[in-house]
C-alpha cells in the first residue's frame, strides 16, 4: 500500500496555525507585499485567480512606467507633449481613477486575507492604521493626480479654442503677444505691449520682436479686412498709433470681419504684426496686466538682473508729496506686484526703455517655468491662467508647443525692437518697411545658419582687424545711429544700450553711492534732470 503524502498547512493561508507574534509579522507582511505589488499577497495567501490578475495588471503599469522613464530621459519633450494635450489628460484621469479604486479593493481584500480578529488588540490597531495610511498613500495620491489633471483640463478648455492644430510656417511657430491693459479708469482694451514671438520649430531659437506702441503706419497683412478701412496703411498722423489698432477693429471695423473672428481687435493687430514684419501670424495670446501679477506670483515669483534704478509708485514718503520708490540694481525676484511695475515703469525715462525690461522679463518667466516649476505650483498656475490669457491657440497645439518650449527655455533670445535702441527713435514714426523685413530675414538666416557656418563666419571676423574694430565701434556707438547700421540682433543679455554711452558710475556729491533714499530727496527738490540722466541706464536687464 502507498503511503498518502501529507502537506503542512501553509502559515500564509492558515493563520490558526502559528503564534500571536507570527500573525501580526504576516499581517505586515501581506499589507506590505498589497503596497509594493499588489495582488502578490493575493497569490500567496489569498484568492490565485484574483492575485493573478491583480498582478498582470501591476506588471502591465510597471512595463508602462519604465517604459515612460526611458522615453523621458531620451526624449522627455515627447511626455510633456502627451501630458499637455486634453484627450491623454482625459485617459490619464481615467486610468489613475480606475487604479486608485482598484488598489483600494486590493487593501480591502487583504484585510479580510489578515484576519484582525485574529490579531492581538493592540496589534490589530496598529495594522488597520497602517492599513489607511498605505490606501492614502497609495490610491488618494492616485485620486489627487487624476483631480490636478482634471484642474489643468478644465483650465486649457477655458482659456484655448477648439480645432486642429496648425503646422509651422517655413519652419517657424509666430505667435503674437499681446499685453493688455482693460482696467476701470479705461475705456475698452488697450494693447500697452505689443510683440512677435517667432521660433524654430526644431531648435527652439526665438526671435523676440518688439512693436513700439507709438509706431505709426502700420502695414496689414493682404486681404485682412483692415485693408479696407486703411488700404494705405494705419496711417493718419499721431491718431494711428499702434497701440490704437485693436481699439479702432473693435469700435468702427467690426463689420468688415467674418463672424467666425471672435476678437476682430486681436486680429487686426494680429494682420498688422503681418504686415509690417513679413512674417505669417499664426496665433496670439493676449495677457492681461491684471492678471500678470498672479501668475508670476503662481510660479513663485521671477529673478532679473537689473542694471540701473527703476521707479515705481507706492505710499507717498512721510512728510512728502512723493510716491516715488525704486528697485535698484542688480539680482532681484520679484513677485507679481513688483514684477508688474518693473515691465511698466516709464517714469524719468521712455517707452523703449520699458520694452527693453519688458523684452527681459519675457525670457525670465518662460526660462524659469520649467516642468519643475510648473508641477509644483501646478494649482496656483492654473487658476491664474484663466485670468491671464485670452487666445485663439487651439487646445489641439499644446502638445506641439510644450515639446518646444522646453527647448525656447534653454536658448538666448534674439531681440529687435522696431525703435530705438536697434533702429533711431525718429523710425517708429517714419518707418521703412524694407528695413524691418530685411533685418528680420537677416536674422532668422543667422538663426537657422549651421553652427560650422557661424564658425567659420566668427573666425574670418577675428582675422580682419579691421571688422573687428568696426563691430566693436558700432557697439558702442549711439543708438540712433548705429543700430540700423548693423544685420544682426543681441540677445536679451547684450542689447544695445539706451542710455549715452558714458560708463561712468553715478554718485552722491560726497562720493558715496546711489541710494533709494537719495534719488527721492533729487525729487523733492525737484532736480528731475539728474533723476533721468541716473535712469537713463535702467533699460539695462539681463536673465541669470
Amino acid at each position: 500500500m502507498g503511503s498518502a503524502t501529507h502537506r503542512a498547512p501553509s502559515p500564509l493561508r492558515n493563520p490558526e496555525t502559528i503564534s500571536s507574534p507570527q500573525r501580526s509579522k504576516r499581517a505586515l507582511i501581506l499589507v506590505l507585499m498589497t503596497i509594493f505589488f499588489p495582488g502578490s499577497a493575493q497569490l500567496i495567501a489569498g484568492n490565485r485567480k484574483l492575485g493573478r490578475i491583480a498582478v498582470s495588471v501591476t506588471m502591465l503599469c510597471w512595463l508602462a512606467v519604465i517604459g515612460l522613464v526611458v522615453i523621458y530621459f531620451t526624449n522627455r519633450s515627447i511626455i510633456l507633449g502627451w501630458v499637455a494635450h486634453p484627450n491623454f489628460q482625459l485617459f490619464l484621469i481615467i486610468v489613475l481613477g480606475t487604479l486608485a479604486v482598484l488598489w483600494l479593493i486590493m487593501f480591502i481584500n487583504t484585510l479580510v486575507i489578515i484576519k484582525p480578529k485574529m490579531l492581538a488588540p493592540g496589534m490589530r490597531v496598529i495594522v488597520t492604521v497602517f492599513t489607511l495610511a498605505a490606501v492614502v498613500a497609495t490610491s488618494g495620491v492616485f485620486i489627487y493626480g487624476a483631480s490636478l489633471l482634471n484642474t489643468g483640463r478644465q483650465t486649457i478648455e477655458k482659456v484655448f479654442e477648439a480645432g486642429p492644430a496648425f503646422d509651422p510656417v517655413d519652419g517657424r511657430y509666430n505667435i503674437a503677444v499681446f499685453g493688455a491693459d482693460s482696467g476701470s479708469n479705461r475705456d475698452g482694451v488697450r494693447t500697452d505691449s505689443v510683440a512677435l514671438m517667432s521660433v524654430d520649430a526644431k531648435t527652439g531659437k526665438t526671435l523676440l520682436i518688439s512693436m513700439p506702441r507709438n509706431f505709426q503706419g502700420a502695414r496689414f497683412a493682404p486681404g485682412s479686412p483692415m485693408t479696407k478701412a486703411w488700404p494705405d496703411g494705419y496711417n493718419c498722423g499721431n491718431e494711428c498709433l499702434f497701440n490704437a489698432i485693436y481699439r479702432d477693429a473693435v469700435d468702427n471695423h467690426a463689420d468688415l470681419f467674418p463672424k467666425s473672428v471672435k476678437n476682430v481687435g486681436a486680429q487686426a493687430a494680429m494682420d498688422a504684426l503681418e504686415g509690417t514684419t513679413g512674417l505669417k501670424v499664426q496665433g496670439y495670446v493676449m495677457v492681461d496686466m491684471a492678471g500678470f501679477s498672479t501668475f508670476v506670483d503662481a510660479l513663485g515669483g521671477v529673478t532679473i538682473n537689473s542694471g540701473g534704478w527703476v521707479p515705481y509708485n507706492a505710499k507717498k514718503w512721510e512728510g512728502t508729496n512723493v510716491r516715488t520708490h525704486w528697485f535698484a540694481p542688480g539680482t532681484q525676484t520679484f513677485n507679481g506686484k513688483q514684477a508688474l511695475w518693473f515691465a511698466r515703469s516709464r517714469d524719468f525715462t521712455d517707452d523703449y526703455h520699458r520694452i527693453k525690461r519688458q523684452q527681459c522679463l519675457q525670457q525670465a518667466i518662460i526660462k524659469q517655468a520649467t516642468p519643475q516649476t510648473i508641477l509644483t505650483n501646478f494649482t496656483n498656475i492654473m487658476s491664474a491662467g484663466e485670468q491671464l490669457v485670452e487666445t485663439n491657440i487651439p487646445a489641439s497645439q499644446l502638445s506641439s508647443f510644450v515639446a518646444v518650449a522646453e527647448k525656447v527655455s534653454s536658448q538666448p533670445f534674439a531681440r529687435l525692437t522696431l525703435g530705438a535702441p536697434d533702429f533711431p527713435r525718429s523710425f517708429s514714426t517714419y518707418p521703412e518697411f524694407d528695413k524691418i523685413q530685411e533685418r528680420i530675414q537677416s536674422i532668422i538666416e543667422k538663426q537657422s545658419a549651421p553652427k560650422k557656418e557661424k564658425k567659420q563666419e566668427e573666425s574670418k571676423k577675428s582675422e580682419d582687424p579691421a571688422k573687428s574694430t568696426e563691430a566693436a565701434e558700432s557697439s558702442t556707438a549711439p543708438a540712433t545711429e548705429s543700430a540700423e547700421e548693423t544685420d544682426d540682433a543681441s540677445d536679451i543679455n547684450n542689447a544695445p544700450k539706451l542710455s549715452n554711452g558714458d560708463s561712468s558710475e553715478f554718485l552722491q556729491p560726497d562720493g558715496s553711492p546711489i541710494t533709494e533714499e537719495y534719488l527721492v530727496q533729487l525729487e523733492i527738490n525737484g532736480y528731475t534732470s539728474r533723476i533721468a540722466a541716473i535712469a537713463a541706464n535702467n533699460d539695462e536687464c539681463s536673465v541669470p
